[in-house]
This record gives structure tokens, sequence and C-alpha cells, in this order.
């Protein structure tokens, strides 16, 4: 079959592709004989290969440039605000980020069926798949947006961010605006990044992304020479990434994939109502894992106070780095994976989780090694503080467990929410929040901040991995539904959810 498909014709039946029905009417090798050549499994398999590794790639030099960006905006911005506007800055700004659920999963959701879609060659269907998200989500930020403005007036946001200065206090509202007012209006722009994931153009996606931040830089540092007004300074950093995120939308749709553009006569309620169902779905498994993942410094502030939260966070950082590796390394895998599930090869998943997964822990447990053995001399090039104390050799081994743990069980999370198999992650998540707490406070008051670290990886091991292994090996022999050609006046279209 070939790697890429064009847009769909009429559909006039169905042929089966590995366990999947496929449209006979879709242009492109999907059409049995339609144009005289079919690529090899092999050939789609080696494609397949390539679209992944540039993906990796690209993803890791793209977050190396959105790493960097913040680097060089921050000494521009405290030198032209100030420091207590750069702090109102700070703090509105991780309002914002509190709010990052916001889509509802339903970006996730696209991405899933999107994905499957992509696999049988069904460009109309997918068509009606990203109009209704756009519909959805451009509705639902211009609702924000008006509750937005409507209180703006109303909430003492200088009160509440405890601004001092009279000066910075009367921009307190206008910073609010435009932060919360970025953020909002990127929610729909945003799509486009899965939209582009889905169809395996991960490249061109985090190449735009980068760009962003790179922007981003450009404006700040602009205003900055110009010495524009401090709220100009700001909203040169903020209005960057919805900014590139229309032009990358623009881009696409008007000149590469014009067949998918987001259309109102292309909305479904039926193609809605199935991607609120799995974004719910998505949602509500974001919620319960970063409750999970975010807990430690609350439980150990509690138990052990303040300064032992200070010391966990400050070495649970370092090994944020790797597991964020693993996040980068891994999210190609996500479209891949439906893409191929969609045509039946099984051989290509399998084989390619197992790479991944050696990968992974490979990359995550050389360092963790390194930092079991010289994470104390790590720390103090790093902090520079005489008043860090000295952690124990106990603490890293927990959390390089916990990290290798994570890198492990990626690759086959990977897999099932390409079909949006989460029944399995919600048990293990679940189960894992039920245990780790009580585990983690009885540990911290007898062993300190290792025993937090250890209950963490212990917990895991317990919960997560077993329910990621069986969702894995669910996901590879449940039929997966096949998808008929759905009318133009019903836009339907099956997709496994949730079993």
């Amino acid at each position: 079959m070939a790697a890429r498909h064009r847009a769909a014709g009429d559909v006039r039946g169905t042929s089966v592709v590995g366990r999947h029905r496929v449209p006979t009417g879709v242009r492109g090798a999907h059409a049995a004989g339609q144009q005289g050549t079919r690529s090899s499994p092999a050939d789609v398999g080696t494609s397949r290969g390539r679209i992944l590794a540039r993906g990796i790639v690209s993803s890791l030099a793209g977050k190396m440039v959105g790493l960097a960006a913040p680097l060089l905006i921050t000494p521009l911005a405290f030198r032209s605000l100030g420091a207590e506007r750069y702090g109102l800055w700070m703090a509105v700004t991780s309002l914002t980020s509190m709010a990052l659920f916001a889509d509802f999963g339903l970006g996730n959701g696209l991405l899933t069926r999107l994905a499957r879609l992509h696999g049988i060659g069904d460009r109309r269907a997918a068509a009606r798949e990203i109009s209704s998200a756009y519909a959805i989500l451009g509705a639902l930020s211009v609702l924000l947006l008006v509750v937005l403005v409507g209180t703006l007036r109303w909430v003492p946001w200088s009160t509440l961010l405890n601004a001092a200065d009279p000066a910075v206090a009367r921009d307190a509202r206008p910073v609010v605006l435009l932060c919360f007012g970025a953020f909002l209006v990127n929610i729909p722009f945003a799509l486009i990044q899965r939209v582009q994931y889905a169809q395996q153009q991960v490249t061109q996606s985090n190449l735009w992304q980068a760009g962003g931040s790179l922007v981003s830089v450009a404006l700040v540092y602009t205003a900055v020479i110009s010495e524009a007004d401090p709220v100009l300074v700001i909203a040169a950093a903020v209005l960057a990434v919805p900014l590139v995120s229309l032009a990358n939308s623009v881009y696409y749709f008007g000149r590469q994939a014009r067949e998918l553009r987001p259309r109102p006569g292309l909305v479904r309620v039926p193609v809605a109502r199935g991607l609120l169902r799995l974004g719910t779905r998505f949602f509500l498994l974001s919620l319960i894992t970063s409750v999970v993942l975010n807990l430690d410094s609350f439980l150990i502030s509690r138990v052990l106070g303040l300064t032992a939260a200070a010391t966990y966070a400050v070495v649970v950082r370092m090994f944020a780095l790797l597991t964020l590796f693993v996040t980068l390394v891994n999210m190609p895998l996500w479209a891949a994976n439906g893409e191929a599930l969609a045509r039946g090869d099984l051989a290509w998943v399998r084989r390619t989780t197992a790479r991944m997964v050696a990968l992974s822990a490979t990359v995550v447990a050389l360092p963790g090694v390194g930092l079991v053995f010289l994470g104390n001399d790590v720390m103090r090039l790093w902090v520079r503080s005489a008043d860090f104390p000295t952690v124990s050799r106990t603490l890293f081994v927990g959390l390089a467990a916990w990290a290798l743990l994570l890198a492990i069980v990626a690759p086959l999370f990977m897999v099932q929410n390409s079909i949006g198999l989460l029944r399995p992650q919600f048990v293990g998540w679940a189960a894992c929040l039920v245990l780790a707490v009580p585990l983690k406070i009885m540990l911290a008051h007898r062993v300190g901040l290792p025993g937090v670290a250890l209950a963490s990886a212990a917990t895991y091991a317990l919960t997560v991995l077993p329910a990621a292994v069986i969702g894995y090996r669910r996901a590879l022999v449940a039929p997966t539904p096949s998808a008929p050609p759905a009318s133009e006046g019903d836009g339907r279209v099956a997709v496994a959810v949730g079993r």
C-alpha cells in the first residue's frame, strides 16, 4: 500500500486490508488496482519507520529551541520590566499553566481518530473530524473569552497578585487579558499540531513550534531595544505562539491539505459527540495522572516541612529532564501506531514498540545510574548554594527506578492511545493513587525523603506497569471495529475507544 493518501473519491464498496474494511473508492493505494501498483507492507513499514525517526529527531531539536527561548527572553524581559512587573507576569503565566487541560482532551481524541483515518485513507471523514473539532474548541474559546472580558473589571487582579507598586498594579488587568487571551485563542489554533501529527508530518509540526519560540525571542528583543511600553513587551512574548499557530494553519490548510480545511458545512453532530466522548476520557486520564505525578511536594511539605519539599523538588527536576526526553521521543509513535493498526500491520507495531522500550530505557538508565553515584556533585555544581543539603543516595536510587519505569511504559501507552484504549490506564493510575498516598506518608515518616521516592517506584511497578502490559496486549489482539464509509449526511466514523 502507498504510505501517503490523497483525497477520498466516491465510495463504491469496501475491501479488506488486514482486519479492517477499506473504502475501495478511495483514490490512492487503497483502491485495488486503481494506480496499477502497490507498495508492499515492508515498504510501507520502512517508510513509516523513516518518518518516525525524523519525527523523533525533530522533536528533540524543537524542544531544545523551546527550552533555549525562555533563557534568552528572561534577562531581556527582566531588565525591561523590572522585578515586580516581571513577577506579576510570571504569576499570571503560572495560572494559565494550570489550565493546560482546557481543550478537555479533544486534541488527543482528534489525534487518535485522525491517525486511523489516515491509515485507511478516508480523507472526507478526516475533514469532518477536523471541522467538528474546530467548531467545538472555537465555540469554547469564544465563550471563555467572553467570560474573561466580562469579569475582568470585577476581579481585583492587582490585589490578588499582590502588586504593591501603583504603576504595576495598573498593568495587572492588561497583563491578565493578554496572557489568558492568548492562551484561550490558541486552544483551537493548537489543533493544527494534532492534525499534522496524525498525518505523520511530525517534523513539519515541530519546525513550526520551534519557529514560534524563535519569533517570540525576536519580538521581545525588538520591543525591548525600541523601549516599548512594558505591556507591549509582554504582548510580544505571549502572542507569538498563537500567531505562529495561525500562520501554520493557514499555510497547511490553504496550500498543503485543502481537502482537510475546516468548513462549517462539514461539521457533524454525531462526529462532535464522538470526539467529546473520547476527549473526555483523555481529559479525565490526564487529570488523574497529573495528580499522581505532582502530589509528592504537597505530601512532603505536610509530613516533613517546606525545606524538605524544596530539596525533593530540586532533585526531581533533574530526573524530570529524563522523563521529558521519554515523552518527546515516544509522542510520534501515537499517530504511527494508529496508522499501522488501521492497516493491520501488527508486526511493525510489535517490532517498533520493543525497540522504543529498549531505547527509552537505555537513555534513561545510563544518566540515572550516573546520578545515583554522582548526584550530589551534580547538585552542588547546579544549585551552588551552601544551604542545599547533601542528599541520600537512596533518594537517587528511588527516583532513577521511577524514571526507568516511566521510560518502559511510555511506548506501551502510545499503542493504547492510538486506538483510544484507555480503560487499563484508568485502572492502573487509579490503583497507583490509592496505594501510593498512604505508602508515601508512612515511608516519609519512617525513612524521610528516600521513602517517598521508593514508594513512587514501588507503587508504579505494582499498578501502572501491569496495566500498561495488559492494555498493550489487548490493543494487539482485540479486533478493531471496521470503519464503513460514512454517507455525506450522517458523518459517522467508527473508532475503537475505551474498550
